[in-house]
């Protein structure tokens, strides 16, 4: 898994621009780099002090490649822990080419997806949850998985599971020392505090496990699905919500076919809009495919946005109707989120307003009904309070860690499990060698997401994920 080769990679995006980086990385990066390069003033860059940088050229035997700044960093006070020179040079992709061959040729070789932070795990200078964040850090597309990707990365959440793994180690260690002494009958391990400490770890445990919940949808978008019957307002209301035509909109019942998806951020929450073909009964095969994805993505969504047309409702009937198709929907996904959208509000009066509202709440209390307007943008703020208020972000202002790592999720699961077995092995009386087995399962799962206990196909999974050149 370690290699003691000089590494290399851009660690800039691909493709023409202002300027780009490159980075080396290895034990002898800086002596590697100082062959071709060429101080304007002179200067040898072996011998540079860490965190400096310097003007010259990088030069392929005598043809000057690009005028550059090259900064050195020396291990181990670096992002990897070793030596390290990144190149500054222009953005030309011909010209990052000829540097990286250059380099090729002459003691490099290609980074791998994720090598330098990969570098970093193994030299100590972050831990694996630490490293995980930092691609989570690189992929966050809203403020609230970028501040939740930010405080893992410097450490909140490891730091949380070290202080507990390091208390549950040194109760552990007592009552693997009672083993020594099991004949002389002693106890060096204070239950009553073992106790106590067990129900600490338990609690933390569950507020971790708890979190997810919330740190899933923040870190991948909340998905909202757009449902109702034919030519009510959907697409109207998704390009309403983005700000722009993104779904094509007609006159013409059943226009969309096919789901459409696109996302927006409100307040710092990435929430994922799936428009969908209109619910109804129909002959075309093309539609009927289409109101089948309709169902599908309501079965994936967290939200449903049920749309109705308010200036259809002008009698008992209609609204009776409509009860009945609330009712359904409710009962058909009691888990999701429901939000009954009464549309085109512009064209229905107050009184008929009043009456709708009044009608309505009878059917359920937990139902919210919202009157708006897509096409006016009546009610459309007050639909993304809505939305918002569904989310808990009460953690997320308080800055508390949350987790949004299925494998530290599954981790955490697995070491409250074991957490809850010593405690009944506790309850139950049983002698400490019994106890130490499932103590030592649990510090195995705490160690698994630190990366004190780690497998290389574990670690090959994790870094194949990342970008070349982090």
């Amino acid at each position: 898994m370690f290699s003691n080769e000089s590494i290399i990679a851009l660690a800039t995006p691909s493709g023409a621009g202002a300027i780009a980086v490159i980075r080396i990385s290895g034990k002898d990066a800086i002596s590697i780099a100082s062959n071709h390069f060429v101080s304007k003033k002179g200067k040898d860059l072996a011998k540079q002090k860490s965190h400096t940088i310097l003007l010259g050229h990088v030069v392929d035997d005598k043809r000057v490649l690009d005028e550059v700044l090259v900064s050195v960093f020396k291990g181990p006070h670096s992002y990897t822990g070793e030596n390290i020179v990144e190149i500054s040079c222009h953005g030309s992709s011909y010209i990052q080419q000829e540097i990286i061959q250059l380099f090729l040729r002459n003691g490099c070789r290609t980074a791998d997806a994720g090598e330098f932070t990969l570098r970093a795990f193994l030299n100590g200078k972050i831990d694996l949850s630490q490293a995980e964040a930092v691609a989570d850090v690189i992929a966050s597309d809203n403020a609230a998985s970028h501040q939740i990707a930010i405080q893992q990365m410097r450490g909140g959440f490891s730091n949380e599971i070290k202080e507990l793994r390091a208390e549950l180690m040194n109760f552990a260690s007592l009552i693997e020392l009672e083993l020594d002494f099991a004949e002389e009958d002693v106890e060096f391990a204070n239950r009553e505090q073992f106790t106590q400490l067990l129900n600490r770890i338990r609690q933390v445990l569950k507020r971790l496990i708890d979190s997810f919940a919330v740190g899933n949808v923040i870190k991948n978008g909340i998905p909202v699905a757009i449902v109702g019957e034919p030519n009510v307002g959907k697409s109207t209301l998704l390009n309403s919500l983005l700000n722009e035509d993104r779904a094509i909109v007609s006159e013409i019942a059943g226009t969309t076919r096919d789901t459409i998806e696109d996302e927006i951020a409100i307040n710092g929450i990435g929430f994922r809009f799936i428009d969908t073909a209109g619910i109804r009964e129909t002959t075309d095969v093309v539609e009927g495919i289409g109101i089948k994805k309709t169902f599908e993505k309501i079965k994936q969504a967290q939200v449903v946005l049920y749309l109705v047309d308010g200036s259809l409702i002008t009698d008992d009937k209609n609204l009776n109707a409509l009860k009945v198709e609330v009712e359904k929907i409710k009962n058909q996904f009691p888990l999701k989120s429901i939000l009954v959208l009464i549309n085109k509000a512009d064209k229905i009066s107050q009184t008929s307003t009043a009456f709708i509202s009044k009608e309505l709440s009878a059917v359920s209390t937990s139902l919210k009904f919202i009157f708006i307007s897509a096409k006016t943008g009546l009610g459309v703020e007050t639909l993304k309070d809505e939305l918002l208020s569904l989310i808990n972000t009460g953690a997320l202002r308080n800055n508390e860690t949350i987790v949004t790592n299925s494998r530290h999720y599954n981790s955490l699961l697995k070491a409250l499990e074991e957490i809850q077995k010593v405690q009944s092995g506790m309850d139950a009386g049983f002698s400490g060698d019994l106890l130490a087995i499932d103590i030592r399962q649990a510090l195995f799962h705490f160690g698994e997401i630190t990366g004190e206990i780690t497998s290389d196909d574990l670690l090959g999974n994790i870094f194949a994920n990342f970008c070349i050149g982090k």
